[in-house]
């Protein structure tokens, strides 16, 4: 058993809102998702220009997802006693250092190597970030800052793809990994200069981030988003060679499909509060089938440019707006247990996008996009229906939010 961490939201009466902090915050979150996702759509020029297939290409995003676990799992006892202003800023010069690292790659190795370091840069801060926040507004705005950093994460989910593809065309795709190098400097100088000093908890007082696996609701609620995820991002990494390949769409259609995309992510990133408050459950059921039959659908139509960029702008509107909703049930299981909570998370994400983007290559190599595109939908479905049973469980901690709200 661990001790729960007492309330890490600062009292109403007792500080002002740091908002410029959290601002910092979604800015380092555009730009790091920006960073982690950009190769989805740089596998075709990454894997010419460094000799490999465009599965193999796609093993930057799996290894940078290895390193994100490595991280959140560890990165709370590593991490004791140091100030969170302090960790949050090395992090933030990582990011940029990586950027640095894949823009000059000579090789696969040092490919890896510079998406290893995105990995720890993911790893650590997803597993602060709700943490971090709770830290920096009083308790009633938490809902607000929380929504405002996820809109950095919806904006760079808009952005990554077409603008790696547009940028990739004019300055290739080392100078598309370079782009993020200024950003990476912005976003360090707003949080030296927004950031408060944040003292990391007493070590006795912090929660195992595997500690709180072994309560009914996270176990199953886990497996629903590694299998959720690990769906998604079998056939979701392949989207950029499937659409030159086999849809053979020219760079402007792919940058506007791309584009369709994205825009529909933050349509749905718009829309989740209102399907979440109707049915946290249902959410987390019909979601992930409903991104299964869309994968289906592109095996089926793969060779019909229209239909496709529908297929794939209901992919973006659902598979961005999911995670929120996971967020929330997360927030109602383990409430008290911030850091620890979404470490675990962290660790269960990236693992499962680890394995999804290196088994979807796998597929793709070997048998074509047909079967990395079904084997995402069947475990897909396998989220959906583990994600129903995690939301019934947690049925009772619905009504008692409600009910003390």
């Amino acid at each position: 058993m661990t001790t729960p961490m007492p309330s890490l939201s600062i009292p109403a009466e007792e500080a002002a809102p740091a908002w410029g902090a959290v601002m910092a915050l979604t800015l380092c979150v555009s730009t790091l998702i920006a960073s982690e996702f950009m190769p989805v759509s740089l596998l075709t020029p990454i894997a010419r220009d460094l000799h490999l297939t465009e599965g193999t290409a796609g093993q930057a995003i799996a290894i940078s997802g290895l390193f994100a676990v490595l991280t959140s799992l560890c990165i709370v006892r590593m991490s004791a006693g140091i100030d969170r202003r302090h960790l949050l800023m090395g992090l933030t010069a990582l990011m940029a250092a990586s950027g640095i690292v894949v823009s000059a790659a000579p090789n696969f190795a040092v490919l890896m190597v510079g998406r290893a370091m995105i990995g720890v840069v993911i790893g650590g801060f997803w597993s602060m970030s709700a943490a971090t926040v709770m830290r920096l507004v009083p308790a009633p705005d938490v809902p607000r800052a929380l929504a405002i950093v996820n809109g950095g994460n919806a904006l760079a989910t808009t952005i990554a793809a077409p603008l790696g593809s547009f940028l990739g065309q004019y300055i290739g795709w080392r100078g598309a990994f370079f782009a993020v190098v200024p950003m990476a400097a912005l976003t360090f100088a707003w949080k030296y200069f927004s950031l408060p000093s944040l003292p990391a908890a007493h070590e006795e007082e912090a929660p195992g981030t595997l500690g709180v696996l072994f309560k009914p609701r996270v176990a199953i609620g886990m497996a629903a988003m590694g299998a959720y995820f690990m769906g998604q991002f079998a056939a979701f990494t392949y989207f950029r060679p499937f659409l030159e390949h086999v849809t053979r769409v020219d760079i402007s259609t792919l940058l506007l499909i791309l584009l369709g995309l994205g825009v529909a992510g933050m349509v749905g990133n718009a829309l989740i509060g209102r399907w979440v408050a109707h049915s946290l459950r249902g959410t987390l059921l019909v979601l992930p089938v409903l991104m299964a039959v869309i994968a289906v659908g592109l095996i089926a139509l793969g060779r019909m440019p229209i239909a496709i960029g529908l297929l794939l702008a209901a992919w973006g509107c659902l598979g961005t707006a999911l995670p929120v909703a996971w967020w929330t049930w997360l927030a109602r299981v383990l409430p008290d247990d911030a850091e620890a909570g979404g470490g675990l998370m962290v660790a269960v994400i990236q693992m499962a996008i680890t394995l999804g983007a290196a088994g979807g290559g796998v597929l793709y190599d070997r048998f074509g996009y047909q079967a990395a595109f079904g084997g995402g939908a069947m475990m897909l479905v396998i989220g959906g229906m583990l994600g129903a049973l995690a939301g019934r469980r947690d049925y009772r901690h619905c009504i008692s939010d409600n009910v003390a709200g």
